[in-house]
Parts: structure tokens; sequence; C-alpha cells
């Protein structure tokens, strides 16, 4: 599994583990989670990142609608893993 390192807007850091991605409507999404175990926390982030950018810029998912249609799309990339 693929592990990143993310920097907050405060500078903090916070590493995730990449278990899928995929583009839907011609925007990246990825689903990470904080843990290599089975009981980690599963986040989706919406790649914002402009062209010209120099560095991926990602934003948590939080509208429920989009959070719901991009789970139900993971789910059924990674089939075996329930994250609805």
């Amino acid at each position: 599994m693929e592990k990143i390192e993310f920097i907050g807007e405060d500078g903090e850091k916070a590493e995730f583990y990449v278990l899928e991605q995929t583009t839907v409507g011609g925007i990246s999404y990825i689903l990470v989670t904080d843990s290599e175990e089975e009981d980690g926390e599963a986040l989706i982030l919406k790649d914002l990142s402009e062209t010209e950018d120099t560095e991926a810029h990602y934003e948590i998912v939080s509208d429920d609608d989009e959070l719901n249609s991009l789970g139900r799309i993971f789910a059924e990339l990674l089939e075996s893993v329930d994250i609805v």
C-alpha cells in the first residue's frame, strides 16, 4: 500500500495510505486511510490542483451527496471492503 504525506494549511503533517483512486467527471479522487490495519479511518480526498501547480492540493470530500456517490464507486472498486 502506498503511503503519502500531507501538509495541512497549518503546517501540520499527516500520513495516509492510499487504498484506491478514481476519476469522476474529470476530477481525481483518492480513498485513503490512516492505518495499514483494518480498523483505520477512511477519507475520500478530492484533487483540486491546477495544471500549473507543482504540488497536489487535496481537500476532504464533505458534501454528503458527493461522498455517498463516491463511496459507492470506491466500494465497487474494492469489492471486499465495506466503506459505505
